[in-house]
């Protein structure tokens, strides 16, 4: 039985606190989330780099191809987003985590969802859907109520987020069932994380840059949030938008490039470079650059200069998933009592997963190359994820140890 720190049963009825006694995986929203996530990382790329040489169906009646685009999305994506929110909100209002049993069977919900996906043939295409799309409502009414009794007003964006994750994986689900396309579905989940990324990285970049410096008595800090950042998210948001509902439309082209230079802007306003001995810093500016990045490939896109699934890479591959492993590392050092410093396997995750991003969009652009260049970026990323389960695998699930101050 898990035992909590907190009154076993407070007000809403859920079980509250940190767990001391159980298996240590369930003591944080961290542990089983992020472990769970690099390990379908893995598992995900693998069968879908197997399907496509293959040709079998790893999902039966779902599709190999509907199969990876989700699972990416909604399969790792959300597994990750989970681990950091259950985390983090907690730290934002000052309420103790969810942790035992509730998160126990909060992650239950998720696997159940995976595996639903893979077993479409028994259970049919619609029951497996429904089950799999259980899970971020769940996370959505878990993250509403502790903001909102913690009264943290401001943190209400990450509730639209997850508000839009779930409206587009619904319309993922309901777009295969009836044999539509999925891109635009696909679009609006990718738009859905790169808005709380453009948020979230706002409010933890210059900190953790700003802190870093201080350390040294340095005063060239980041210039602190301002109109200027709130502006830039907004176009930003209304790029992601018409890229959502317009892809190939010369307004996209036109919002994505001032977004693009923008969030550039941004980014230098931060000052990442100077944290360039500290590697666990860095990478999270290496990984926010993705975000300017992803924004002129989107215009590009939408002109027809680029490809569109090239684009679309950009913003998963480069934005979604390295900064994803930025902060998985990070948080898994800070909430275990580790130094948060970054060792060489963490370098070489960093490293591998930023060279995925690079070679992933490529494929679509060298067609000759397509299959070379998919095993390339295949391989870098399930090496950065093996990586982060060689390393940290450990950490998630064994001693308990007070938190140094992460995310």
């Amino acid at each position: 039985m898990f035992s909590l720190l907190s009154k076993p049963r407070p007000s809403g009825g859920i079980p509250r606190g940190i767990a001391t006694t159980g298996p240590v995986l369930f003591s944080y929203g961290f542990r089983p989330f992020f472990l769970g996530a690099s390990l379908w990382a893995i598992f995900a790329m693998v069968a879908w780099i197997a399907a496509l040489i293959t040709g079998v169906d790893i999902a039966g009646a779902y599709g190999s191809i509907h199969w990876h685009a989700h699972e990416m999305l909604f399969g790792f994506s959300s597994a990750v987003l989970a681990g950091f929110l259950l985390t983090a909100v907690p730290n934002w209002t000052g309420r103790l985590p969810v942790s035992g049993w509730p998160l126990a069977y909060l992650f239950g919900l998720w696997l159940v969802g995976r595996l639903a996906l893979l077993a479409t043939d028994v259970t049919g295409v619609i029951p497996a859907a429904l089950i799999e799309a259980l899970f971020m409502p769940a996370l959505l009414a878990i993250c509403a109520r502790e903001i909102i009794v913690g009264r943290k007003w401001k943190d209400l964006k990450v509730v639209g987020g997850l508000v839009l994750l779930s409206a587009a994986n619904l319309w993922f689900h309901m777009s295969v069932i009836r044999e539509l396309d999925v891109d635009a579905a696909a679009r609006l989940a990718i738009g859905a994380y790169v808005m709380l990324i453009m948020i979230v990285g706002g409010r933890i970049l210059p900190s953790f840059t700003r802190n870093w410096l201080n350390k040294f008595g340095r005063t060239d800090f980041p210039v602190p949030y301002n109109r200027f950042d709130t502006a830039s998210i907004l176009v930003g948001v209304a790029a992601l938008a018409s890229w959502t509902y317009a892809p190939l439309h010369i307004v996209t082209a036109a919002v994505a490039a001032i977004a693009s230079l923008m969030q550039a802007a941004r980014l230098v306003r931060w000052r990442g470079w100077t944290t360039w001995p500290d590697k666990i810093v860095f990478v999270l500016h290496a990984a926010y650059a993705f975000v300017p990045l992803g924004f002129a490939a989107v215009a590009a896109g939408a002109i027809e200069i680029l490809d569109p699934y090239s684009a679309m890479h950009v913003m998963t591959v480069g934005v979604m998933a390295s900064m994803m492993l930025a902060v998985m590392t990070r948080a898994s050092r800070g909430h275990t009592g580790r130094p948060l410093a970054a060792s060489y396997l963490s370098c070489a995750a960093y490293v591998a997963i930023i060279g995925a991003a690079l070679a992933r969009p490529f494929a679509e652009m060298l067609p000759t190359h397509y299959h070379h260049l998919i095993a390339l970026s295949g391989a870098l990323w399930i090496t950065a994820f093996a990586l982060f389960c060689i390393e940290y695998g450990p950490m998630l699930v064994r001693d308990r140890r007070s938190p140094r101050g992460a995310a």
